[in-house]
């Protein structure tokens, strides 16, 4: 679905103070504080502006989230004990500790974004890439490369005028909209979320922080062939990443491997192969919950899946929680999180990144998570 383009805060590099950060632990008692014109960013976070229901397939509506994980050592050491992952569940947490993290890196950043329009955040790289840490940010470019995403502009001018390296996404796929950060090729940051800052109040988004080597190693990998547009066959790293294009199939294995539950939430479902893999599911009578915000665009897909025994629940658009993220959780054991929308384009054509896991602590937080979403909504009648 393609945006609108909206209004963008003013920007200058002076406008954040990122105050009692320490190598991204911030201090008890201390956060990023904003002055001037990014004072703003606080007072904005209502939604804005009617979502649009566009038919271009495979893009999402933008992303509104409150903050990611901070991956500063302290962090990177839980990651590593909990098997080199951990989960960041928004809207609950905040941007104060990534902001950190990305203001403390020593060596590098390296940073996929769909959407970008976040003023602590671009300053926050305009400070490294003043001090010598090497910034390279890839945006999406518009539908193959064709331009004509006007969300990003304001965010590119802002980051070039600033000596920060930006580039748009290669025309090889239909959008970029991977949502990733890498520090120090140590973490990176797998996100159903944009960095949009209008919008993070009130998104249901999830982000995983992975310090595996080999993930890591796989991310970057992608990373600089997309940054230099050449094509790559992308590594799975540990085992756990999951690639678009070429998603479809691994997610279609995950729902077909369920044996007692399956709950889903997403911000789109417009693929016949998803909806005919949880009704099958469904079928085999294994509890399928599905938790969405309405839109007239799913509208088929609910009456399908309703009909085949699935059980979904929707939240009005207007609503105070807005489901963005993209999880499925099976069998309370295993669990997918990532930038992938259930429809075509997302699945096999544009560039997305997600994670499969089997770690206890982030499936047990994402179900408890799904829960709530799933009691706070209502069922959905055709």
């Amino acid at each position: 679905m393609l945006q609108q383009p909206r209004p963008h805060l003013a920007r200058s590099a002076e406008a954040v103070t990122l105050a009692c950060v320490s190598f991204g632990a911030v201090v008890a008692g201390c956060a990023a504080g904003a002055v001037g014109p990014a004072a703003a960013r606080g007072a904005n976070h209502s939604r804005v502006g009617v979502r649009v229901s566009a038919r271009q397939p495979g893009d999402d509506i933008l992303a509104r989230t409150d903050g990611l994980v901070p991956i500063s050592d302290g962090v990177r050491g839980g990651a590593a004990g909990a098997g080199g992952l951990s989960l960041i569940v928004e809207p609950t947490q905040g941007l104060a500790a990534i902001d950190g993290d990305v203001a403390a890196a020593r060596r590098s950043v390296d940073v996929t974004m769909y959407e970008l329009d976040d003023a602590t955040f671009e300053a926050a790289l305009v400070a490294d890439a003043r001090r010598g840490v090497r910034v390279r940010v890839l945006l999406n470019g518009g539908y193959y490369g064709r331009g004509g995403f006007s969300a990003n502009d304001a965010a590119t001018s802002y980051l070039r005028a600033h000596g920060v390296r930006v580039r748009a996404s290669p025309s090889s796929f239909a959008l970029t909209h991977q949502k990733t950060i890498t520090i120090d090729n140590k973490a990176s940051l797998v996100m159903t979320l944009n960095l949009t800052s209008r919008y993070y109040a009130t998104d249901r988004d999830f982000a995983i922080a992975d310090t595996r080597p080999a993930d890591v190693a796989a991310i970057e990998r992608v990373f600089g062939a997309d940054w230099s547009d050449k094509q790559i066959s992308p590594s799975a790293g540990t085992g756990d990443l999951v690639w678009s294009p070429g998603a479809q199939n691994e997610l279609l294995s995950l729902i077909a491997a369920a044996k007692t539950s399956l709950e889903v939430e997403s911000e789109e479902m417009d693929d016949s192969a998803i909806t005919s893999a949880l009704c099958a599911a469904a079928s085999r009578r294994v509890h399928v919950r599905v938790v969405m915000t309405y839109d007239d665009s799913w509208r088929d897909a609910f009456a399908t899946l309703t009909a085949c025994g699935v059980q979904v629940r929707t939240y009005a658009q207007d609503a105070a929680l807005y489901i963005h993220a993209k999880e499925i959780v099976v069998d309370d054991r295993e669990a997918f999180v990532g930038s992938q929308n259930f429809s075509p384009t997302s699945l096999e054509a544009n560039r997305e990144l997600g994670i499969i896991t089997a770690n206890p602590q982030i499936v047990t937080q994402l179900a408890q998570t799904f829960a709530a979403d799933d009691n706070g909504a209502t069922p959905y009648n055709t």
